[in-house]
């Protein structure tokens, strides 16, 4: 458990500036109140909407939280820090079906605008997925860029995984083509595809996604499909308007967080979750290899609201 507790150290250590944003303004109307009144619940609002986690989001906390110190007849504010709590955890719960993917034969799009750490999380989720004993195959099929044949080999290389494809303005379909191929002839478990995201550009992505899937269906249709999105945490409410955008040119299943540490806008990951109903399934909070881990709520609260952990 050394790998996990440490990266719940650094998620506590990540989160430091959106907790400074948040969860000081929230003590403070906790310990400033001394009856619970709408003010009370209004200034909790501004404060969650201020940080990041969305009108959506914020408006089920607040009902909730509501409703539960109505049932059990709470007088005192501070008594409301817990049920707060809980009410954004549930508000995030992935549940277990999230990680379907893993126990599967599987193909694994994974796209993202330049910029955002997309190649990288391809690269820590094949080593990921290669220390659970999986045999993975990476695709290079974002063709568009030239250094992301390159990065990516670097990292398939450190994640001892194979890799096809990577030339300069080939065609992304005939890479997750000759992929497939690979992946079926070496009995792979997953098969994990970089694809370009381009998104001032929506209808090519859009023709360009649509012809990687038609290849999948037609040449791998029994692999159980998903489709990740990896958003840059620190740029808040615009990672949530990409995931929107690209929710319209895709079948999005899931969401890759990055550079969570050193941002003020770790909430998003609330907002995203509750605004699109896509969940967050992944975390980044940092460069080495480990830094990619599963996204757990009530980790995420509780290293939010610095809760040490049981």
């Amino acid at each position: 458990m050394g790998e996990k507790k440490g990266f719940f150290r650094r998620l506590v250590e990540g989160l430091t500036k959106t907790r400074d944003n948040i969860v000081s303004g929230i003590d403070s109307i906790f310990s400033g109140f001394s009856s619970i009144d709408e003010d009370f619940y209004e200034e909790i609002e501004e404060i969650l909407v201020m940080g990041d986690l969305g009108i959506n989001a914020t408006t089920a906390i607040i009902e909730d939280l509501k409703e539960k110190v109505k049932e059990q007849k709470i007088k005192e504010p501070m008594e409301c820090k817990q049920l707060l709590i809980d009410s954004i955890k549930d508000q995030m719960n992935v549940g277990e079906t999230a990680y379907e993917f893993e126990n599967r034969k599987s193909v694994v799009l994974i796209i993202g605008v330049n910029g955002v750490g997309k190649t990288t999380s391809v690269g820590k989720l094949a080593g990921k997925l290669k220390d659970e004993g999986k045999k993975v195959i990476i695709a290079a099929a974002d063709t568009f860029r030239a250094a992301a044949g390159e990065q990516l080999s670097e990292w398939a290389s450190r994640a001892g995984v194979e890799m096809i494809g990577g030339q300069e303005g080939s065609d992304p379909a005939a890479v997750v083509y000759d992929a497939i191929q690979a992946a079926k002839a070496r009995h792979a478990d997953v098969l994990l595809c970089d694809t370009a995201g381009r998104l001032h550009n929506k209808k090519n992505l859009m023709n360009e996604l649509g012809k990687i899937n038609r290849v999948i269906e037609r040449e791998y249709p029994e692999a159980y499909r998903e489709t990740l999105v990896v958003l840059d945490g620190t740029t808040g409410q615009n990672a949530l308007a990409q995931a929107r955008e690209f929710k319209e040119v895709a079948d999005i299943t899931g969401i890759i967080l990055t550079k969570l540490d050193g941002t003020a806008k770790g909430g998003i990951a609330v907002a995203i979750h509750s605004e699109l109903g896509i969940p967050v399934k992944y975390i980044g909070v940092g460069e080495s290899i480990d830094d990619l881990q599963k996204f757990n709520a009530d980790e995420f609260v509780n290293a939010l609201f610095n809760v040490t952990e049981e």
